[in-house]
């Protein structure tokens, strides 16, 4: 067993409490969402809310999870080197899901893109017609695409913490068992947590890693997870066999990153 100071041991019970809470809150969330996606984004431009419309409008797309996560990347980065209130957030936001289609190899028509993005942002409008406004919009994401690819200096494709997430799972299954590895859904919390990260810039502050390994601690918090043989690693952390300078402290930063990504929520938030 590792020693923990008082103090410490006051932090980190205090930053579990907030873990705790958190699947608890991502149900609820995401149930009310099941049900009825009733967003007005004219209400709100900051990044939190246009990286939900790139959520929705991907999800109506069908398009890759993946592909969704290079969007909202995309659209972070192009904020961070703009200036926001130069550029319409949500043709940004359209624009960077047109973008990591092609990045992705998960190639949508130009037009069901604008048309998923035109009926997100006025439910209930009809599509839009061939006419001035079909074509200006279309004109308009033409535009912003080499317009944020300018920006991005071409370097388009990220390095997603995604294949570092499939890696370690793969690697602490086989350390756990087939048999206790199934009890629970460490798999899909992680990939949930690490979904939801991508909603705020937050998400480009930590290597790709990192980030991975911060999702999967979260995981086993949240459930109660203890990483077997651990006693017998001369009281090594499970997650320096993949990350050996990864400190405690910068671990539970990266999660707390992760957490406030649920402080955002539309629904939560006073308007």
């Amino acid at each position: 067993m590792i020693h923990l100071e008082p103090s410490t041991g006051e932090i980190l019970s205090s930053k579990m409490k907030g873990v705790i809470d958190v699947l608890a809150m991502q149900r609820e969330k995401r149930l009310t969402l099941q049900k009825s996606i009733t967003i007005d984004y004219s209400k709100g431009t900051d990044s939190f809310t246009v990286a939900r419309f790139i959520f929705e409008c991907g999800n109506k797309l069908e398009a890759h999870p993946l592909t969704i996560s290079t969007a909202a990347t995309l659209y972070h980065r192009f904020m961070r080197e703009s200036t926001p209130q130069g550029y319409d957030p949500y043709l940004i936001g359209a624009t960077c899901l047109y973008l990591a289609g092609k990045v992705k190899d998960n190639n949508m028509k130009i037009r069901d893109i604008m048309n998923v993005s035109y009926s997100t942002l006025h439910r209930g409008s009809a599509p839009l017609e061939l006419g001035d406004q079909y074509w200006a919009m279309r004109d308009a994401i033409v535009q912003a695409e080499l317009l944020i690819m300018r920006m991005l200096k071409f370097q388009v494709v990220p390095e997603h913490p995604h294949k570092y997430l499939l890696h370690y799972l793969r690697s602490l299954q086989a350390w756990f068992g087939e048999e206790e590895w199934q009890k629970y859904p460490v798999t899909r919390a992680s990939y949930a947590l690490l979904q939801d990260f991508h909603h705020i810039p937050a998400v480009l502050d930590y290597p790709p890693n990192l980030v991975a390994i911060a999702c999967i601690n979260l995981s086993f918090q949240i459930y109660g997870v203890v990483v077997p043989l651990m006693d017998e690693c001369d009281q090594q952390p499970w997650f320096n066999v993949f990350c050996r300078d990864l400190t405690r402290d910068k671990l539970w930063e990266i999660m707390e990153k992760v957490m406030s990504a649920y402080e955002e929520e539309p629904e939560t938030r006073d308007r």
